[in-house]
C-alpha cells in the first residue's frame, strides 16, 4: 500500500536495525485519514470472508481495527493485557511474547464479548516473530469460533512471523512489508505494491 510506505519512509524511525518506531502515526500519535485508508483496504482484502467480528490486542491495534469495522459494520473486540478488576471470571486467556517490548503478558477476552461460530478477522499492528497473532489465535479457537483472515499493518518479512502463520494454514494480508533494515533506511518488500 503505497500511501502507508510513504508515511513509513517519511515518519517512521529505524532502532538498531531490528525495531521501526512508528509513534508518529500509528502507536503514540493516530493519523485518523491514513486509519481510514488502511481499514478501507482491509475490507477489499477480505471482502469475501463473511467477517463477524475483528479482534485485536490492545493498543496499538485498535485503531486500524475500528475503521476497519466501520468497513463490515461488525463489533472489534480487543484482548487486555491487563486484567481489570471488573474482568474476573469467564475469561479466554493466552500468554503472548512481545517482540519489541521483550515481555510476555497474559492477555484475555471476555467469553461474553467472543462467542461461538463467530468469522473472525484479527488485526494487528506489527508482524515479526507471528507471536501476538498466534496468541489471538488460541483465544478464537477457544471461544469455538473460526479465523477468517489476519491483516497486519507492517510486516518485517525477515523475521518468521509470516512463515509461521501461512503453515498453520491461514491468510495473512500485509500493507507494508518490510525485507530489510540497511543502515537505518527501510527496504520494503518487492511484492507489496
Amino acid at each position: 500500500m503505497r500511501l502507508l510506505k510513504e508515511k513509513i519512509k517519511n515518519e517512521g524511525i529505524v532502532l538498531n536495525n531490528s525495531i521501526l518506531k512508528v509513534d508518529a502515526f500509528l502507536n503514540h500519535q493516530i493519523d485518523p485519514e491514513l486509519m481510514m485508508e488502511l481499514g478501507r483496504e482491509f475490507s477489499k482484502r477480505f471482502a469475501d470472508k463473511k467477517v463477524t467480528k475483528i479482534l485485536t490486542v490492545e493498543s496499538s491495534g485498535i485503531a486500524v481495527a475500528l475503521t476497519t469495522a466501520l468497513f463490515f459494520h461488525v463489533p472489534v473486540v480487543f484482548a487486555r493485557k491487563q486484567k481489570p478488576s471488573t474482568m474476573n471470571e469467564n475469561l479466554y486467556s493466552t500468554k503472548v511474547f512481545s517482540f519489541t517490548k521483550n515481555v510476555t503478558n497474559n492477555v484475555s477476552v471476555s467469553k461474553k464479548f467472543l462467542p461461538p461460530g463467530e468469522n473472525i478477522l484479527i488485526l494487528d499492528d506489527f508482524l515479526a516473530n507471528g507471536e501476538a497473532a498466534m496468541g489471538l489465535v488460541d483465544l478464537v479457537h477457544q471461544a469455538g469460533s473460526n479465523v477468517v483472515g489476519i491483516g497486519i499493518v507492517i510486516e518485517k518479512s525477515f523475521q518468521p512471523g509470516r512463515q509461521r502463520l501461512i503453515e498453520a494454514g491461514y491468510q495473512v494480508e500485509s500493507l507494508a512489508r518490510i525485507k530489510a533494515f540497511e543502515k537505518g533506511q527501510i527496504v520494503f518488500a518487492d511484492d507489496n505494491e
